[in-house]
């Protein structure tokens, strides 16, 4: 197999390719494990509302697929947030102001969303 040359500089000896079908299924695992957590709350909804919206497009699927799309909506609604990694760069009195704006949106969310996580794990578990 002949290797790319950028693969080459990093001093990859060899490198498997993976289908399309073999991507949408690790991505469709991805999503699966993400409802899952969000369900449990092991996973921050709000994180798995972002996370899940990136991976609309990840899973094989119609761009306009119900239970991911609900996942856009929401996390459009949340970006002005600090949610995830990026709390770090905020300070702790603008992290205080937004809280209750946060625990409104977790609810929020829920009410919304709830159903579609339920249906990502319904559709990809195997």
């Amino acid at each position: 197999m002949r290797l790319a040359p950028y693969a080459l500089q990093l001093g990859v000896k060899h490198y498997m390719r993976m289908t399309h079908e073999e991507y949408f299924k690790k991505q469709r695992k991805r999503a699966v494990e993400i409802a899952s957590g969000m369900l449990d709350g092991s996973v921050n909804y709000l994180e798995g509302v972002i996370e899940l919206s990136s991976l609309r497009l990840e899973v094989g699927l119609p761009e306009d697929d119900k239970d991911f799309l609900a996942f856009t909506g929401v996390s459009s609604e949340i970006d002005h947030l600090p949610i995830g990694s990026v709390r770090r760069y905020w300070s702790q009195d603008a992290l205080d102001r937004h809280e209750q704006e946060i625990q409104e949106s977790i609810a929020w969310a829920k009410e919304v969303s709830l159903s579609e996580c339920e249906s990502i794990l319904a559709r990809f578990s195997t």
